[in-house]
């Protein structure tokens, strides 16, 4: 079987649609003999000179990259090859750059589903990533990890 993705990224944010997104990865990961590098990103506000970044990045990533492990550990186990990473910043800006510095094949990320007055105030972070970051992204819709345990026709299947 040929294998079409050596690294995959998954940013998670810990709720239950982004670990559908990180089911999905780990079995590509799994079927692909891929890397997977498992990602939050921990917001802190577009910086200017007069707004530095500095009062977040000396916040502790510790507590944030134990969490991660601890997921990982979980529903990766040693089936899957994974590293974590923990960046500090906005969501779509963090994740694109970490796919270009990792050089990744795809990034397989959770879609919140909102629509109507909530996406037009919150937007969308997946959209910003498909249309910044350069590679190919594999979106999973909310509660497509509960309708494919119940064996429903739904999304989040390649």
């Amino acid at each position: 079987m040929a294998k079409f993705f050596k690294k995959i990224l998954c940013p998670v944010d810990f709720d239950d649609n982004s670990m559908a997104a990180l089911d999905t990865a780990a079995e590509l990961a799994r079927d692909n003999d891929a890397i997977l590098y498992v990602m939050h990103v921990i917001f802190a506000p577009v910086t200017t000179p007069a707004l530095p970044l500095e009062p977040y990045a000396s916040a502790s990533t510790e507590p944030t990259k134990l969490r991660l492990e601890k997921i990982a550990r979980k529903r990766l186990g040693r089936k899957v090859r994974h590293e974590i990473v923990v960046k500090i910043g906005t969501q779509a800006d963090q994740i694109s750059a970490a796919a270009e510095d990792l050089d990744v094949d795809l990034i397989v990320m959770a879609t919140h589903g909102r629509s109507g007055v909530a996406h037009l105030f919150l937007g969308s972070v997946a959209e910003e990533v498909i249309r910044s970051a350069g590679r190919s992204v594999l979106t999973i819709r909310p509660n497509a990890g509960r309708e494919l345990r119940k064996g429903s026709a739904g999304g989040g299947r390649l």
